[in-house]
């Protein structure tokens, strides 16, 4: 049996796969374990209507004003979901903390940077992935004020405020504690499907699809879901497509921020998975839809 299960680790498919997993697990981990600290750290120290007073009274304007916030979390799709999750426990609209949830991996400093390094002869990508990112967080930030319904969120386990008997400190370990573990354990699921995909599928099918100005993409827009790529990284990935139109690379870096196997097991772990699955889908259409136009009018 022990020489059964030696051969079957040692098959190159499954240590690449092992490889991929890891690989995503790893470079997720940091921005996850950053999130979850500020997440904790919104619940014991921020005031519960901080957000509330420096956000616009009209959900119609606070979402477009958290999406333009984003810039100022220097971290990845895994960093977003429990911050998120915070700010809609603190009374902030859902509206504005989705365009926030969006906006953040894909407009933050490092990102942008990386964008540029990536396309050094190319900078119109950076600004084309801005002003699509923050064009799709806001669409989808009023979609959901349009369309969004109370019942498809799973009800928040809120910390109302400094609890008398606790220290902020105490409150601050289990509020990280709580959001750490719930999405810890979907992370490594997501990342576990996102490896099977990866090396599943032979590198022969991204030359077949590379022809065709709409399929290509398409295509781009799918694999950024399924490979999960960090934002940090995804520049650099979409720089290596060459065989694939500039549109088309950049709806890879638009859509996989908002949309990939991990984040949509993130959110169905702290959403619920009705939420997640149509957030997901129409978020996909809206920045496949906005990095046509986008590519269109720049690239």
């Amino acid at each position: 049996m022990s020489v059964v299960g030696a051969g079957w680790l040692d098959d190159p498919g499954v240590q690449a796969w092992r490889t991929v997993w890891l690989a995503i697990t790893v470079q997720a981990l940091p921005f996850l374990l950053l999130g979850t600290a500020l997440s904790g750290a919104i619940n014991a120290f921020v005031p519960a209507d901080l957000f509330t007073k420096v956000l616009p009274e009209r959900p119609a304007l606070a979402v477009p004003v958290a999406g333009a916030a984003g810039v100022v979390l220097p971290g990845c799709e895994c960093a977003s979901v429990p911050v998120a999750n915070s700010l809609i426990r603190r009374g902030v609209t859902p509206a504005a903390a989705f365009a926030f949830l969006l906006s953040a991996p894909a407009i933050n400093p490092i990102v942008l940077t990386a964008t540029a390094v990536a396309f050094p002869n190319n900078p119109a990508m950076v600004a084309a992935r801005l002003l699509a990112s923050l064009a799709t967080a806001a669409v989808m930030g009023w979609l959901w004020l349009w369309l969004g319904k109370e019942k498809w969120l799973r009800p928040a386990v809120a910390h109302q405020g400094h609890q008398r008997g606790h220290s902020r400190g105490n409150e601050f370990r289990q509020g990280f504690q709580h959001d750490f573990l719930n999405a810890a354990g979907f992370l490594v699921l997501g990342s576990m499907a996102a490896a099977t995909f990866s090396v599943a599928v032979p590198r022969s099918v991204l030359d077949t699809f590379s022809g065709s100005a709409w399929l290509s993409v398409l295509f781009l827009a799918a694999l950024a879901v399924v490979l999960a790529v960090c934002s940090e990284a995804d520049a650099f990935v979409a720089a290596s497509l060459t065989g694939f139109s500039p549109t088309a690379r950049l709806a890879f870096m638009v859509v996989g921020p908002m949309v990939d196997l991990k984040l949509i097991a993130l959110q169905a772990g702290t959403f619920g998975r009705g939420f997640a699955w149509r957030f997901s889908t129409v978020t996909t259409v809206v920045a496949v839809a906005v990095s046509v136009l986008v590519g269109g009018a720049l690239l």
